[in-house]
């Protein structure tokens, strides 16, 4: 029988959720470049959709996810629909990706000297078994 993982209280399966629609958000290159763009400023649709070779129904739908990851926000003024980056959204991802981040990256050099002094016949040229 398969094992599953104790369940979670309902706050860590929500905010699981939201991670998990934020990365996914995160997964697509054009979502990513749209991101970029209004990171300089609110835009409106039709301005986002601009760079891209692609119709604005297709930048449409990758409005649609980044908005339902709650990354973006969109707002119709007059007849005109803008796009605004919502940062907060990206805080819970980001304390996420920061607990990897607490252990020291590996020294090679370092290593290399610790290997050095505690096998000194293998930086010889000489293996382990005796031979060359």
């Amino acid at each position: 029988m398969a094992a599953f993982p104790p369940p979670r209280p309902a706050l860590c399966r929500h905010i699981t959720q939201d991670l998990d629609q934020v990365f996914a958000a995160l997964a697509d290159p054009t979502r990513r470049a749209i991101l970029a763009m209004l990171l300089e400023d609110d835009m409106a649709v039709t301005d986002v959709a601009e760079p891209f070779e692609m119709s604005l129904a297709a930048i449409s739908k990758h409005l649609g996810v980044l908005t339902a990851a709650g990354v973006i926000s969109q707002e119709k003024r007059g007849r005109v629909k803008w796009c605004k980056l919502e940062p907060d959204a990206l805080r819970n991802a980001s304390v996420w990706m920061q607990g990897f981040g607490q252990f020291e990256p590996v020294n090679l050099d370092a290593f290399e000297r610790f290997l050095e002094i505690e096998l000194p016949e293998t930086a010889e040229g000489v293996t382990r078994s005796g031979s060359e």
